[in-house]
């Protein structure tokens, strides 16, 4: 075992006092993390009367929005969403104590081919999430600073540090009209309490048939498409534009049979409000990947980068000729990005 995967003994001592048993009688294992600083343990109890028991540990440095978490995983539990139980807490130290959802993914459940029975049900979740009241929330805005900010992690880092295009070459693809189109886009739409990273890594299929939510930290109130093109246009499962469509479908009609959408508001506007959502995020993703990359030495996000950059070429497809915004980008994209992407060893490689 390398020090990596070990647990910080202060942790294991932390575990050993809030459940009132020795250090020697607690194993912490290290399980799979995520693209944060944050590290999960599993956490078995070895005394008799704990049986079987296991809870997740979790050390969560300052960075991480820990106060978040614990704001969040209220409002969630609130609104009747399965998110973990918190057994204990320190902000001191960054250390939780959770309820343990076990390891099955949606990710997991996706490649065994039971989507019909887990996207219906994550739907509903989202639907769950629009009820909640965004005045009483107390979630910051996603508002315009922030989505630019993050859109523009792409020159930084994608085009940047990871291609290494001059600022003369970033010039050229006018991201200026696009950054504001997307951005009313986002504006135009209404507004409701966003995961802000509703995708098949962060829900995990329960035992008793529930879907769990987890990595909800960096909720926000922002626009009603974000999270379904979270869940629908998935770094890390692709689905035909047919079944994208479908379940959009019937997110568009629950939401506005629960009154979440104005019924002045027809299914080909709320695709564009969803196509052009998913732009902002993925544009947004490609530097963050790249920056898990470069800065926190994760590579295995340069495999997702290929579609990633497949979402954004087909979204520049369907709306070429219908805005003059991204028209500028649209071809510096087809023309000088996506040449110099395809020649990158990372464009070809297996998603490992």
């Amino acid at each position: 075992m390398n020090s990596a995967s070990q647990p910080p003994e202060a942790l294991a001592r932390w575990v050993a006092e809030v459940k009132h048993c020795e250090r020697g009688e607690t194993d912490l294992i290290l399980i799979a993390g995520d693209a944060s600083p944050r590290r999960y343990f599993r956490a078995q109890y070895q005394m008799p009367h704990y049986g079987a028991t296991t809870e997740i540990a979790v050390s969560s440095p300052p960075t991480e929005k820990n106060e978040a978490f614990l704001s969040v995983r209220l409002l969630l539990e609130a609104a009747g969403i399965r998110a973990p139980r918190l057994i204990a807490a320190s902000l001191e130290h960054g250390y939780f104590l959770l309820e343990d959802f076990g390891d099955r993914l949606l990710s997991h459940e996706l490649a065994e081919g039971h989507e019909r029975c887990w996207y219906p049900k994550a739907l509903d979740v989202l639907n769950q999430l629009a009820k909640v009241k965004t005045e009483s929330a107390a979630l910051p805005a996603y508002d315009r600073q922030l989505l630019i900010q993050e859109m523009d992690l792409f020159p930084e880092w994608f085009l940047k540090k990871l291609l290494g295009l001059s600022e003369s070459e970033i010039d050229q693809a006018r991201l200026g009209p696009l950054w504001a189109l997307l951005v009313a886009n986002a504006e135009a739409q209404p507004q409701v309490v966003v995961h802000r990273d509703f995708h098949c890594r962060n829900l995990m299929c329960l035992n008793d048939g529930q879907l769990g939510v987890i990595d909800f930290q960096d909720a926000v109130i922002g626009p009603v498409t974000y999270d379904l093109v979270s869940l629908l246009k998935d770094c890390y499962v692709v689905w035909p534009r047919e079944i994208q469509l479908a379940w959009l479908q019937n997110a568009f009609d629950s939401l506005t049979h629960a009154g979440h959408l104005s019924v002045d508001v027809e299914f080909p506007e709320f695709i564009r409000w969803f196509d052009l959502m998913g732009l902002q995020r993925h544009i947004k993703v490609l530097g963050i990947f790249a920056r898990l990359h470069l800065r926190d030495n994760k590579p295995s996000y340069l495999t997702y980068l290929r579609d990633v950059l497949t979402y954004v070429g087909e979204t520049l497809a369907l709306y070429r000729g219908k805005d003059a915004h991204l028209e500028g980008f649209a071809d510096w994209f087809d023309t000088q990005l996506v040449p110099k992407a395809v020649a990158q060893s990372w464009y070809t490689a297996e998603e490992g």
